[in-house]
Formats: structure tokens, sequence, C-alpha cells
């Protein structure tokens, strides 16, 4: 789907759904909106990363989470992280991933109520290289030696969740598969 053509609901802050428009009229309106963030581990306690296409309308060329986008008008955030899982790496799932935590619409996820998925998994992954340039293992002390502030480098959006996941990394990146 292109980016004219799709839709996505507008919420209130309590996300609640109050209307729907285009994608390119929420972003250049800055409407409160949903979106989903997957982040996939594997044995070693790592994180797989995608780096965002130079194509995308916001934060070309970052790093960002496993799977990210938005939930299109009339879905879920459940059926949005089935959805764009096989859209961006190709990933079918059986049932849901865990849901681990939501983030509340904010500058850093550019206005988007999001929830944050986890799934455990070695791959193999198909990237959809209109969507992603490139998938990448990242070790937790990698990230947290990195500079996960500098949005030429980390999406915003990831920057925020990995540091919320980082409160209590225990909980989030033990190895499950």
């Amino acid at each position: 789907m292109n980016e004219e053509s799709e839709i996505f609901d507008i919420v209130n802050d309590n996300d609640e759904i109050v209307g729907s428009a285009s994608r390119n009229e929420v972003h250049r309106m800055g409407l409160k909106h949903r979106s989903v963030h997957l982040l996939i581990f594997n044995k070693q306690g790592s994180v797989l990363l995608q780096k965002r296409s130079m194509e995308k309308d916001t934060f070309p060329g970052t790093w960002d989470s496993s799977v990210s986008g938005h939930v299109d008008s009339g879905e879920n955030y459940d059926e949005a992280v089935i959805r764009e899982s096989w859209e961006e790496l190709g990933i079918k799932f059986e049932g849901f991933p865990e849901k681990v935590f939501k983030v509340d619409a904010c500058k850093e996820t550019d206005n988007e109520f999001s929830w944050v998925y986890r799934y455990f998994s070695e791959g193999p992954f198909s990237p959809n290289m209109d969507e992603i340039s490139e998938i990448k293992w990242f070790s937790i002390e990698t990230l947290d030696d990195s500079n996960l502030n500098d949005s030429s480098i980390y999406s915003p959006a990831f920057s925020l969740i990995w540091s919320e996941l980082m409160k209590n990394p225990e909980d989030y990146s033990n190895t499950q598969i």
C-alpha cells in the first residue's frame, strides 16, 4: 500500500478512536495515532534491529526496532504486529507475540501510542528491502555503550523503547527459544 492511500485511525489522549485520516495528513498535522514495535531476541540475548530504508518519510537510514509500523484504520494492535512482521521480515506467527508494554504518544514516537511486543527467534528472516536496508543483531552491551540519543543513528522511538526496556532488562531479554 502506498503512503497516499494508507488510512490511520486518529485517537485522543486516552488512545480512543475519534476519526481517521490519510498517513500524510496524520503526520503533517501531528495527529495522535497508533503503531507497533516488535523486538526479536536470539539465544544469546541479542536483539535484531532493522535499518530503515532511505526512502522512509521519518528517520530514514536509522536503526529501529526489529519490526515497527503503523496500525491501519480498523485494525487493532495485535493484528498490526502480525501484518507488519510478515510485511517487513517475512515472519508468519501462529498466535501473537508477547505484549510487553505500551508507550504513550509523545514527540519521540511521532505522536503514536505504541505497543511493544517481544519474540524469540534465530530466523531466518526475509527483509523487505523497500522498507529495510539492513538487519543486524546487537548485543545489549553494544546498545548500552552506544549513543542511543543520536537520532542520526537510532530512531527516537527505538531509543525511548530501549531505555524503557532497560529499566528491567531481566524481565525482557530472557531467552525462551
